[in-house]
């Protein structure tokens, strides 16, 4: 790929010196170091189609949209990045690119609640099918590949939000294989933690709302990809269906990716400590965490991962602990959502997944979602002690 910032010879080795530099070349007018906002609509031309560096509208192109897509590039070690108004903009536009009516989604039955309802609600009366598997159990992927195939097989990893993890060098060889297109969500690790591409996936899907915006104030979505035919053909439907980010949602996320590194570090410590107390606590059923050595999914993540993440998922006893406890934290605020800097909790029965309630993706409504932010751990831990305290009483 070309470095996005060659142009000033800075070298982009250093994953935290991309993230920092990449597309963010100083405005060589006035010399500021940090890019401007550019809001308008429409490009004056040099003559009939004599577009300067090739910008004419703000749908099709946008100098701020363009230095964020560069930024994403880097980020994931590709050739090429699209930004879209929010991550199911961003899958809508990848699955109209590669699906025709009659083809097959091999979807993991631990995603995100929009994915599911997307591809069965909307692109169903397309003509899509859908398929559910356990992504983490790669004999059961294999096993549905040589019944019938699949166009597209997706995954996430880690899930949301029971913390499944696939293998995606092996998904992708298997999904290769039988001539499918391997697309990873890579939202829950972020690039900082893990790189898909690099482990043979073809497409990564972000929801940029959530670490590498980092705040909770911007929606966003992105593809990443090294395919030129197929960015082409994205990048054409970014253009003709028109769910750009606008120019400042793409300042703020390019902001937010700069600190993602450090961002990332804090996340997970805390969310391993958190994990630690809750695996001891005689309230907790169970602790859905890759970081602890009794996950499934611990040597396979430690392999493929740089680090665990900062989403934590429980088990209580029951539906009704699950509320109580989810509507008792005072750090932790009840609220969709996730990646930001301030600690959120979720109910992903009655919150984030309840459009996959009696489907194969349903999950368990004594399930509790926690979103670990960058809050001091301590304060953090003494918020859910006092909450499964309350439980007892």
């Amino acid at each position: 790929m070309t470095d996005p910032t060659s142009d000033r010879g800075v070298e982009t080795a250093g994953f935290e010196t991309a993230a920092v530099h990449a597309g963010q070349a100083f405005d060589p007018t006035t010399g500021a170091v940090i890019p401007p906002v550019h809001f308008s609509t429409t490009y004056a031309q040099d003559g009939i189609g004599g577009l300067r560096q090739g910008y004419e509208y703000g749908r099709s192109g946008n100098p701020t949209r363009t230095a964020l897509e560069a930024q994403l590039a880097a980020l994931e070690g590709a050739a090429h990045a699209l930004s879209f108004a929010s991550g199911l903009a961003a899958e809508d536009a990848l699955l109209r690119a590669v699906l025709k009516p009659g083809d097959e989604v091999l979807l993991g039955n631990d995603v995100y609640g929009g994915t599911y309802r997307l591809i069965a609600r909307v692109l169903g009366a397309w003509g899509i099918g859908i398929r559910v598997v356990d992504m983490s159990d790669l004999d059961q992927v294999r096993a549905a590949l040589e019944e019938r195939p699949a166009r597209i097989v997706w995954v996430e990893t880690p899930s949301n939000p029971l913390l499944r993890i696939t293998d995606i060098a092996g998904l992708a060889r298997l999904g290769h294989d039988a001539g499918a297109l391997v697309v990873v969500d890579n939202t829950f690790a972020s690039p900082a933690l893990q790189q898909p591409l690099t482990l043979g996936a073809d497409v990564v899907v972000h929801s940029t709302t959530k670490y590498l915006g980092g705040h909770s104030d911007v929606v966003g979505g992105a593809l990443v990809l090294n395919d030129d035919a197929l960015y082409d053909q994205a990048k054409f439907l970014q253009f003709a269906v028109g769910a750009v980010s606008g120019p400042l949602d793409a300042w703020l996320t390019t902001r937010g990716i700069k600190t993602l590194a450090l961002r990332m570090q804090r996340h997970t410590e805390n969310a391993q400590a958190i994990a630690e107390f809750l695996d001891a606590h005689d309230s907790v059923a169970r602790v859905y965490y890759p970081g602890l050595a009794s996950h499934p999914g611990h040597e396979l993540a430690s392999r493929q991962m740089s680090g665990f993440g900062g989403i934590v998922s429980i088990a209580l006893a029951d539906a009704a602990s699950a509320r109580r406890f989810a509507e008792s934290t005072r750090l932790f605020q009840l609220a969709e959502s996730l990646g930001g800097v301030e600690s959120l909790m979720n109910h992903p029965d009655e919150m984030t997944h309840a459009s996959v309630r009696g489907t194969e993706l349903a999950v368990p409504p004594e399930v509790v979602r926690l979103s670990v932010g960058i809050e001091t751990a301590a304060d953090l831990i003494a918020d859910l002690d006092q909450a499964l305290a309350a439980l007892g009483r």
